[in-house]
């Protein structure tokens, strides 16, 4: 038979049952749907946490107490801690020229309390350099300056979420809230940073110590839990990790091991792609087991279909088929299933991405992206899966007798 004519009749044989191949066709939808939708969320996920990171700015330090100090001697610093007097020291112009600003943070945990609301927030004691050295920006009113860090005064920022929770539409600035029973004057709110970053308010580091925690080393110094460190350029910041690196070991008097950590955004863009990638093969995996689901199922319909066209097939070997005739008609059957499914699926699972991108799902906007590839690659693998668990079905239907397959009732 000629490959038109195989075509024809595969095509005509599979569309007799439209219920059957209907739900045959269902397995192979879901799969391919499910493989798309799902990996589009993974790698919309992973296009919004690199945008983040990147926002931050790719010259960014973090320098973050080690609970595994090294070995301390003398009067030096405290093991597991760094404090203010380290922040400043890292603005040496003759030890660390590439450091171009330090921003140390305070952070601390307590309720906000409005007129009439409420929240639990995260609360980071600042320095007027926080703001653009981890590139906040003021929606309304004002910042931490150095008047307040140098005062101690009892002024906040909001966070834009937190904002809104304790003043819905209405402007804050000039109230007053009380953070853990104290009483705070709002003098700013943040622009929207979404995620977490709006979920915080920020207050003067000297007020924060003063007034909110007790974090002091025994000789008065304010502890922190994080120094910011922005370097001069992207292209310096192995050299500031070095003298960042070289200035706190001398202080700390370390001989060992060091007593803090220095990490910067590419290595934590890195390791978040990682995360995400591992994440995104996951759920690649979970939609592949329906792909497999699917073509079980187009093995289990063209093995009814065999028994069903015994007589059939009896009748064309007898007018002359050739075994590798039946055995393409089936195989091509499967793979019409298999692809149409598949080509089906890749509609519905694009329709979903697209549908889906932007939605607020469980409080967080999700973002999806249509991959091409992995959408070829699922049609590809459900075409694959088709053929495979159509060979046998096919195998048996060629190796039938016609004698046998007209007798069979």
């Amino acid at each position: 038979m000629s490959p038109l004519a195989l075509l024809k009749t595969a095509w005509f044989s599979i569309g007799s049952n439209k219920l059957r191949t209907g739900l045959t066709l269902l397995g192979m939808i879901i799969g391919v749907a499910a493989v798309i939708s799902l990996m589009a969320i993974g790698r919309g996920s992973q296009n919004q946490i690199t945008d983040r990171i990147e926002a931050l700015g790719s010259d960014l330090l973090f320098v973050r107490p080690n609970s595994t100090g090294g070995n301390i001697f003398g009067g030096g610093g405290d093991a597991d801690d760094l404090t203010i007097a380290d922040a400043v020291a890292l603005l040496d112009p003759v030890f660390a020229p590439s450091v171009a600003a330090v921003a140390p943070e305070l952070q601390t945990n307590g309720q906000i309390v409005a007129t009439d609301a409420n929240t639990f927030a995260s609360i980071r004691g600042v320095t007027a350099d926080y703001f653009p050295v981890r590139n906040f920006t003021v929606n309304l009113g004002q910042g931490i300056t150095p008047a307040h860090v140098l005062n101690g005064s009892r002024v906040v920022v909001l966070g834009s979420q937190i904002a809104e929770d304790l003043y819905d539409a209405r402007d804050p600035v000039g109230e007053t809230v009380r953070i853990n029973q104290k009483v705070f004057t709002v003098i700013g709110v943040l622009d929207s940073k979404g995620a977490g970053e709006d979920n915080q308010v920020l207050v003067p580091i000297t007020t924060a110590a003063s007034r909110l925690t007790s974090n002091r080393t025994p000789n008065g110094n304010i502890n922190v839990q994080t120094i910011n460190v922005q370097a001069a350029s992207a292209n310096v910041i192995d050299d500031a990790i070095a003298e960042v690196t070289t200035l706190l070991r001398l202080r700390h008097e370390i001989t060992e091991e060091d007593d803090f950590t220095i990490t910067n955004q590419q290595e934590t863009l890195e390791t978040l792609n990682e995360t995400n990638e591992t994440f995104a093969l996951f759920l690649g995996a979970i939609a592949g087991i329906s792909l497999l689901v699917g073509g079980i199922g187009i093995m289990n319909i063209m093995l009814v279909s065999v028994t069903e066209r015994t007589r059939e097939i009896g009748i064309r070997k007898a007018l002359g088929a050739r075994r590798k005739d039946i055995l393409y008609q089936f195989v091509l059957e499967a793979l019409l299933l298999s692809i149409t499914g598949g080509g089906i699926g890749v509609a519905i699972g694009a329709v979903l991405v697209r549908l889906s991108n932007g939605r607020n799902i469980a409080g967080q906007d999700v973002e999806t992206v249509f991959a091409t590839d992995i959408a070829l690659l699922a049609l590809g693998v459900s075409a694959v899966i088709g053929l495979f668990f159509g060979i046998y079905p096919a195998a048996r239907a060629s190796r039938l007798h016609p004698i046998e397959a007209l007798r069979h009732e």
